[in-house]
């Protein structure tokens, strides 16, 4: 692996634009998302657009990390989703006076445990077996969470609704509360994680999936990376799972960690671009606004027709469409886009 193919990878996270330091755009982001959103937005906003879109783009950083920069394909994200849901609610109710921040900790270190374990096959294999490899973590996960009422409370139904988001005695039970929990929570992980992939690690990662025999010549300890690259992966989507169980849906059962939500994770990390950060919260938003776009197209052109069954159909043909335009039209995803169109736009506006 050359040192230009480095510098190509992180060029769309890393390279700053024109006149600007490179943190100028993501602090003004956080200005507008921490000041403005909350005075501005409404509760529909947030309970359907903002708070999936966070808690999904978090779970797209997750596996970006593990799919983008370190090579790995994995289809449980769900699952590890889910493990760490289940993980903090159990944490929250079995473990007298634990703050809400060691459930989200302890939540996501086990989910790591989890991908840790589905992550060994990853030392004996590559590609398609290794995504079927990973496949088998869904299914095992939901199996258990269905099978043994323990993770439930023995809940008849198996839904339970999420405990009450609290931090030092301030209660976050309304929408801009969980937004705001919602919102550090990402911002936190996501910086945390934009430092991981320029490090040392990092590097590492992509050189194991630029070509594993190379990175084990040139001294890069391929099997211990693969695994710190699972175990880093799970634990950033376990607490994505805490976000979208305890901030969005507000309720706790295996119908919200099915197969359908790993595969749209899968699709987020196409769409937006793999091995960018960035690229997860592209993906997120296409994947979280597109539906409520196509429902008010499709009633305002069919009407009637066009009901809950049709939008699902129609929402799948249409997303994989967009899915293999993406893969041959810009294999790199809206994150490479977005840098092609800022890179050029000073020299359009400059012929004006």
């Amino acid at each position: 692996m050359t040192m230009t193919a480095f510098a190509t990878d992180l060029i769309p996270d890393t390279r700053p634009s024109r006149g600007l330091p490179g943190w100028a755009l993501p602090v003004s982001v956080l200005a507008v998302a921490y000041l403005a959103v909350p005075l501005l937005a409404t509760n529909y906003l947030f309970e359907a657009i903002l708070l999936p879109f966070l808690a999904l783009s978090l779970a797209g950083v997750g596996l970006n990390i593990l799919t983008g920069y370190a090579g790995q394909v994995s289809l449980g994200s769900a699952a590890f989703m889910a493990v760490g849901a289940y993980a903090a609610y159990n944490l929250n109710l079995r473990v007298e006076g634990l703050p809400l921040i060691g459930s989200l900790v302890l939540a996501g270190l086990s989910a790591a445990v989890i991908g840790l374990a589905f992550g060994l096959p990853s030392l004996r294999l590559k590609g398609f077996y290794l995504a079927v490899s990973t496949l088998a973590a869904q299914f095992f996960v939901q199996w258990a969470l269905t099978k043994f009422s323990w993770f439930s409370n023995d809940s008849a139904s198996g839904v339970i609704d999420a405990p009450p988001l609290n931090i030092g005695g301030v209660a976050l039970d309304g929408p801009v509360g969980r937004y705001l929990f919602a919102l550090t929570v990402v911002a936190v992980l996501t910086f945390l994680s934009h430092r991981l992939v320029i490090s040392q690690t990092g590097r590492n990662f992509i050189a194991v999936r630029d070509n594993e025999t190379a990175a084990r010549i040139i001294g890069v300890p391929v099997l211990k990376t693969k695994l710190l690259a699972f175990a880093v992966s799970s634990f950033i989507i376990g607490i994505a799972g805490v976000l979208w169980a305890f901030a969005y849906l507000r309720t706790v059962e295996p119908a919200g960690f099915n197969l359908d939500r790993s595969f749209q994770i899968l699709f987020i990390v196409i769409i937006g671009g793999l091995a960018t950060i960035r690229g997860a919260f592209f993906g997120a938003a296409l994947i979280v606004v597109f539906p409520l776009v196509l429902s008010r197209f499709g009633a305002f052109v069919l009407g009637d027709v066009f009901d809950s069954g049709v939008l699902d159909m129609s929402q799948r043909i249409v997303l994989g469409a967009l899915i293999i335009l993406f893969l041959v039209l810009e294999p790199d995803g809206l994150a490479a886009l977005g840098h092609r169109i800022r890179r050029r736009l000073p020299t359009v506006l400059s012929r004006r």
